[in-house]
């Protein structure tokens, strides 16, 4: 007997050691939930675009401050904007990603996530009619004029996705108004008129989206080609498409100063952290402008990206122009 553990003692330790073995597959076994939901979530993200939401609603805030003097709007309207801003992209996006979803595949836009698989196509649609009608609602909730603004540009949005894309220059202009319609909405939050600066910002905003959106669509090309899709690539040339990007960037960088210059602008005259700010953003815009204007093969995919920089730096300096003091 000597030497020998008794039965009990003998199954406790086997216990504790089968327990110590099975430690890292138990923990696997309540990690995978949530690596799954981590997963889909991030994926829901992707497709809503929840970031371009955030960006849309600081032009929202923009516009406002500029038509408030540097004063925003109560907390409640605010808030009603905000989500205004953001049900509307996602739903919309939403949309866009479920007609889109062949198109897509052609062109291995890797970026959605019902291209990758992560999603349902279901659950873009559901998406879709969800977020809509909350935005509308939400627009209500701030005044008549901001609902008539985001009724139009989702009834805009609606015919955008089913058939003016088919068209893609009407579509590139379609775009290009979504990245400037909110500033006169957040303008529209304070005040039933617009200030001449809002609809100038507007104006920037609305070139440089054009020229991104012909910049995409040269990307494009091979998909737009084989789903029948005219596009400006394909009437006039990948080359000189580039080129009329590079215009509409070098346009927008041009009417970017006037702000700094002028003292109609009241708060943005004068205002180094605006020029420093824009100087930025402009030094982005002018980089791919060179390059598409002369380089014979740019590299499309990450100018897209960096034209989403570029508009980030430029709505910041919008934003600090804005505020009084700055």
């Amino acid at each position: 007997m000597q030497g020998k553990l008794p039965p009990l003692l003998t199954r406790q330790c086997g216990l504790k050691f089968l327990s110590r073995k099975a430690g890292p597959a138990r923990k696997n076994i309540y990690l995978k939930p949530l690596i799954v939901i981590a997963m889909k979530a991030k994926a829901l993200y992707d497709l809503l675009r929840l970031d371009h939401g955030v960006m849309l609603f600081v032009a929202v805030l923009i516009g406002a401050l500029i038509a408030g003097g540097g004063s925003l709007p109560d907390a409640t309207k605010l808030l009603f904007s905000f989500l205004t801003a953001l049900l509307l992209e996602a739903s919309t996006f939403a949309l866009n990603d479920y007609v889109d979803l062949e198109i897509d595949r052609r062109n291995r836009r890797m970026d959605r996530p019902l291209v990758r698989g992560d999603l349902k196509p279901g659950v873009a649609l559901v998406s879709f009619y969800l977020l809509f009608p909350l935005g509308i609602l939400f627009s209500f909730l701030v005044n008549l004029q901001c609902f008539a603004i985001a009724l139009i540009t989702g009834i805009f949005a609606i015919l955008y996705d089913l058939r003016l894309k088919r068209t893609k220059i009407i579509g590139n202009l379609y775009i290009a108004y979504i990245m400037a319609v909110p500033f006169l909405f957040g303008a529209s939050v304070v005040s039933p008129t617009i200030p001449i600066a809002v609809w100038f910002l507007a104006c920037i905003a609305f070139l440089a989206g054009v020229g991104r959106e012909i910049m995409k669509d040269v990307m494009d090309m091979a998909g737009d080609r084989s789903q029948g899709v005219k596009s400006l690539p394909i009437y006039i040339g990948e080359r000189r498409a580039n080129r009329v990007t590079a215009a509409f960037y070098l346009i927008a960088v041009l009417l970017s100063f006037v702000p700094f210059l002028s003292p109609a602008f009241t708060t943005y005259h004068g205002n180094l952290l605006y020029l420093l700010l824009v100087c930025l953003a402009d030094a982005l815009f002018i980089l791919m402008a060179a390059t598409l204007a002369i380089g014979k093969t740019p590299p499309l995919s990450q100018y897209r990206k960096m034209t989403l920089a570029a508009m980030l730096i430029g709505l910041l300096a919008f934003l600090a122009g804005a505020i009084p003091g700055w």
